[in-house]
């Protein structure tokens, strides 16, 4: 039941027009649920997830920022955006390198808060 609420979440997610993939993941790199690409390794994403996090929550103490909420990547490629959705897990969102990243970190937001209450 849980899974499939996650999925479809998900799922709503990885409809908009500018996103590739995301995953719900443990803050311990565990993959809890996700629509990823197939050339993207489920175990390898949520772990080098939970590492960014880390770093970024260290980041955040460090130079007194408060409560890390996001981290974002941009490659050449596209962009890696983390969000913290609840306590003990992240929503990781894989977007084009065109986004229009207002609308994807709007959506992403609305997405993180549904997995926190489905978790």
């Amino acid at each position: 039941m849980r899974e499939e609420m996650l999925k479809a979440v998900l799922g709503h997610l990885n409809r908009s027009i500018d996103i590739d993939a995301s995953a719900v993941i443990s803050t311990d790199g565990l993959s809890i649920s996700s629509l990823l690409s197939a050339t993207m390794d489920e175990d390898k994403v949520g772990a080098m997830a939970a590492a960014m996090l880390s770093l970024g929550d260290r980041i955040a103490v460090e130079l007194a920022l408060g409560k890390l909420e996001q981290a974002m990547i941009k490659g050449s490629n596209g962009y890696v955006l983390l969000i913290h959705a609840g306590h003990h897990a992240v929503l990781a969102v894989i977007a084009r390198k065109d986004a229009r990243l207002g609308l994807v970190f709007l959506d992403s937001m609305r997405a993180a808060s549904e997995v926190a209450d489905v978790l």
